[in-house]
Order: C-alpha cells, then sequence, then structure tokens
C-alpha cells in the first residue's frame, strides 16, 4: 500500500494548483493515513478525483473504474494481494456514500470511509514508509 500511495501522491502539486486546494491542505495530504489527519474538505475531494483521473481510475460519474484500479494496484508490490481487497473496500464506500450528488463532496466521505476500513484490515501503510519509497516515484 506504500507503493501505491506515494506513487498516486506524485501528481497531488499538478491537481492542486487545477483545483485550487491550499497549501496548509496539501502539506496535510502526507499525513492522509495518519489518525490526526481529518478527511473533511471539499476541495480535497475534487483533489483526489484530480489526482484518480490523471491514472484512468474513475468513470465519467467520479465513480472508480473497477478493472482499471485492480491493474494499476496490480502494477506494484504484492499489488497481486491487495487489489482486490482494495477495489472491494472502495466500492463499499462507494455505495455508503451513494446518494451524495455533489461528486467532490461524496469522494471526501469514500476517501475517509476507505481509510477508516484500511485501517481496520490491517492494510493502511506507516508514513514512514510510504516516505521511504518516495524517491522511487
Amino acid at each position: 500500500m506504500s507503493h501505491v500511495t506515494a506513487h498516486y501522491g506524485k501528481s497531488l502539486e499538478e491537481c492542486r494548483k487545477e483545483t485550487g486546494l491550499s497549501k496548509e491542505i496539501l502539506e496535510e495530504f502526507k499525513h492522509f493515513w495518519s489518525d490526526d489527519f481529518e478527511i473533511v474538505h471539499r476541495p480535497f475531494g475534487c483533489t483526489l478525483i484530480c489526482m484518480s483521473n490523471k491514472f484512468a481510475l474513475l468513470q465519467d460519474d467520479a465513480r472508480m473504474h473497477h478493472i482499471n484500479m485492480n491493474d494499476y494496484v496490480k502494477g506494484f508490490p504484492e499489488g497481486d494481494v491487495l487489489a482486490d481487497k482494495l477495489v472491494q473496500m472502495i466500492h463499499k464506500c462507494e455505495k455508503e456514500y451513494d446518494d451524495i450528488k455533489d461528486d467532490c463532496d461524496r469522494v471526501v466521505k469514500v476517501a475517509a470511509c476507505f481509510r477508516a476500513d484500511a485501517k481496520k484490515e490491517g492494510i493502511a501503510p506507516e508514513v514512514a514508509m510510504i516516505e521511504a519509497v518516495m524517491e522511487q516515484y
């Protein structure tokens, strides 16, 4: 999961500019997996949509493209083990918040739900592990 997070995060600065995400929230993104980071800001959801689109991970309705997400995750170490679980977890969270019409608001809720579930499942990476692999991407 550290590799997936580090690679995904490389589009953050470009998307921050496109979505107007503040530098403060950008700085907080580095702590996405930390319990102290609150996933509540609508612009953060817009930025996640932008980042996901850079890797073709969303459909036109700003919901996960299951095949592309599965293939994306499989491209990383331990990806074969992680891909199906990750897709299932995100899909569960998307269904939970499907009634939210605003894409950015919905994605913020889905991201918070996914992080909580990943922590419960024991697949959330440690921040130090993400930092250790950042240079590879």
